[in-house]
């Protein structure tokens, strides 16, 4: 693959969704693109393929961001991956939908060194596992909480 620095062309997100249908064939759903953005809903079992391989094939550097998302019925991790190179300005969002009684999912903080932070913020708040993570401990909140106070089923003091 070529590794000089382009400037943004039309056809990156079709080469892009090409190649992430082509890697992992029934395993993923592009739901959509737009300029500058691909939009991948994918199954957990995936998350740390997908992500090796947009790191190590597609040469997606940067891991801008991980969160949690309460849907009630089942929580979901959004994961948002830059490209400054190859597929400059790119970014690739990907969706995992966890059922409440299983939220687990593989880390990949091993992949991307910034993710440690994020995956450790997802789990303090949300509740989310992120399995073989180095350090899976809380950031923001005192070690005695014994609840997640994103999740839609915590009920705040005084309004209950």
């Amino acid at each position: 693959m070529d590794t000089e620095i382009r400037e943004y062309q039309d056809s990156w997100e079709g080469e892009i969704k090409g190649k992430l249908e082509s890697q992992f064939p029934g395993k993923l759903t592009v739901t959509g693109t737009e300029t500058r953005r691909v939009y991948v809903k994918a199954d957990k079992a995936i998350i740390h393929d997908l992500c090796k391989f947009l790191h190590d094939e597609l040469r997606f550097e940067h891991c801008a961001s991980i969160a949690g998302v309460d849907m009630k019925d089942y929580m979901q991790v959004v994961y948002h991956i830059d490209n400054y190179t190859t597929y400059k300005g790119e970014v690739v969002e990907i969706t995992t939908d966890l059922p409440n009684d299983d939220l687990h999912v593989h880390t990949v903080s091993d992949i991307w060194g910034g993710a440690n932070w994020h995956e450790r913020e997802t789990w303090e708040l949300f509740g989310i596992v992120f399995d073989e993570h180095s350090r899976l401990e809380r950031l923001l909140t005192p070690d005695t909480y014994e609840f997640f106070p994103f999740r839609k089923s915590y009920k705040l003091r005084g309004w209950e």
